[in-house]
């Protein structure tokens, strides 16, 4: 394959951070991106040398990967005609609202042989990817992600705009079929649920906790993995890692607890996550986040906010 051309459908908040990764990686240029607001698509394309369209369909010729950053209710129809027109396609988290849409886009992705990846950013952080060494049974989860009030991602409530992140981590670490949920949340500033708590039990007797809040004065972002014999720590945000686990068989006090902080290079998760789409595009290896694992956390996600 020759130079690889990227395009960025939806310049917001998000979208530009896609359009500046992909204008900034070595293995493809960003030659298009799309906003239907004309200011904003055009001031990103000139800070990062390329073509602006307003309509995403004059994109279809000019890109062979697409990242979508639009709100949810658009993922399915605009990457379903990126696929159908053959267009490798990353499209944010949620990959859909509707499961069956979901379903859609995977089977586009497979028969026109497309890659379809989904932008659960978090499974490229550095922390969760040095944890994937030492998490081994869990059987305890906790997770906290909590931020403040924002002015974007309202058109779907906090399950599907914060939690699934977690929901996508815990099921990747957990490799047991869900056996029951509980869920409660309310809506606060908003006109679905702004703050939600659930718990997750698992066939093979893991359980876990996950809270999730856009309705704060402060942001924090930390996992937490119980085991037999240790207790592993993670910080999403400032991508820190620390494990606590027995010196000794018997533990009699503090003193027989080691807490260690293995070492690891903190990495632009993002920019982690656009080099492995990439990188599928060029080889053909299936993504690290596929249209299955997005529809997977998606199910799950809509489960507990039905739950709400």
């Amino acid at each position: 394959m020759g130079e690889l051309r990227a395009g960025v459908v939806g310049v917001g908040h998000l979208g530009v951070h896609h359009a500046r990764i992909y204008s900034e990686l070595p293995e493809c240029r960003l030659a298009c991106v799309s906003d239907l607001d004309k200011k904003a698509g055009e001031k990103t394309a000139r800070k990062f040398r390329a073509k602006y369209v307003k309509d995403y369909r004059d994109m279809f010729e000019s890109v062979d990967a697409v990242s979508i950053v639009t709100p949810t209710e658009t993922h399915h129809r605009i990457a379903l005609d990126f696929l159908e027109k053959g267009v490798n396609t990353l499209v944010e988290k949620p990959v859909t609202n509707i499961p069956g849409h979901a379903e859609e886009l995977i089977e586009a992705a497979e028969r026109r042989g497309c890659i379809l990846q989904v932008g659960h950013v978090e499974r490229f952080n550095a922390a969760v990817k040095k944890a994937r060494e030492f998490v081994k049974q869990p059987r305890f989860i906790e997770v906290n992600r909590i931020s403040p009030f924002p002015a974007r991602s309202l058109d779907v409530g906090v399950v599907l705009d914060l939690m699934i992140h977690d929901i996508d981590i815990i099921l990747s670490f957990v490799n047991s079929p869900v056996k029951n949920i509980t869920s409660i949340g309310a809506p606060v500033f908003s006109g679905k649920e702004d703050i939600a708590n659930c718990r997750i039990e698992f066939e093979n007797g893991c359980a876990a906790n996950i809270t999730a809040s856009r309705i704060s004065y402060k942001s924090e972002r930390k996992f937490r993995v119980f085991e037999p014999d240790r207790y592993i720590s993670l910080n999403y945000e400032k991508q820190e890692f620390v494990v606590y686990r027995k010196k000794k068989k018997e533990v009699r006090g503090p003193g027989d607890i080691e807490r260690i902080s293995p070492s690891f290079k903190k990495t632009e998760p993002l920019k982690e996550e656009l080099k492995d789409f990439i990188d599928s595009v060029r080889t053909g290896k299936a993504p690290t986040v596929s249209g299955h694992h997005g529809l997977t956390a998606l199910k799950l996600a809509l489960t507990i906010s039905e739950k709400i």
